[in-house]
């Protein structure tokens, strides 16, 4: 397989593309430096916010900057391009129209590896952009798998802990987190999707248990195949058990 150099548009936020770097150096059956991907990072917290942009359009869209990004990391050498943000998905298509180069899509390959794994019903955790824009609900759709969505009191719970807790650098509200997962339990979801990458730091500070697939995993899994490197065996099935 090719080796390419991995593009990354990071930023969004920060701390979630720093766990997505250290996510693919786990995942990547390397035992000396030489073995690991190539990257290359466009740090650009400086990019609009995606969920203020979808919810109201008089607000700065982030589409502009995201496609600049994506071109210059083309110019660079990049062969394949990973925005560890679920919410800037919403904006795909534009932006792999924009390329010539692979645009890793995290939202397809968490569907694809839910219906791979056996998973019927799942449940999604993510920004209200994200909910309202059906990114998830028509990926799981395509895959043939049932999708579950939080009530409107449970998505507000769902942001206070993406917005006022892990953006905001305060520690996660485990009551306020586990609620929300068990309300989706509750109506028939047999795997949750942590669909927000800021909830794969919530989860991997207070992991809510079996049954869950965290998207920013999925997508580090693919970037590392995506670049031609082995992955360790612990990573074929990022369902937890």
């Amino acid at each position: 397989m090719q080796e390419n150099i991995l593009g990354i548009i990071g930023g969004l936020g920060p701390m979630a593309t720093a766990y997505f770097l250290e996510l693919t150096v786990k995942m990547t059956a390397a035992y000396r430096d030489q073995d690991h991907l190539r990257a290359v990072l466009m740090e650009a917290p400086d990019i609009p916010d995606r969920t203020a942009h979808i919810l109201d359009r008089s607000k700065p869209s982030p589409l502009p900057a995201l496609t600049g990004y994506a071109k210059k990391l083309e110019a660079l050498g990049c062969g394949c391009i990973a925005i560890p943000c679920i919410t800037s998905h919403h904006f795909f298509p534009e932006l792999q129209r924009a390329i010539s180069i692979p645009l890793l899509n995290i939202v397809e390959e968490t569907a694809r590896h839910l219906r791979e794994n056996g998973v019927r019903t799942a449940g999604v955790m993510a920004t209200t952009g994200t909910v309202r824009t059906q990114l998830f609900q028509r990926a799981l759709a395509q895959e043939g798998v049932g999708c579950v969505l939080p009530d409107g009191a449970h998505q507000e719970m769902v942001m206070r802990v993406i917005y006022d807790d892990v953006k905001a650098g305060r520690p996660v509200e485990e009551d306020v987190f586990g609620e929300a997962a068990a309300h989706l339990r509750a109506n028939g979801a047999e795997c949750l999707i942590l669909g927000c990458t800021e909830l794969s730091l919530a989860n991997r500070d207070r992991p809510l248990g079996p049954g869950c697939l965290d998207a920013l995993e999925v997508l580090s899994r693919a970037a590392v195949l995506a670049c031609g490197k082995p992955l360790r065996p612990a990573y074929h099935c990022l369902i937890t058990r």
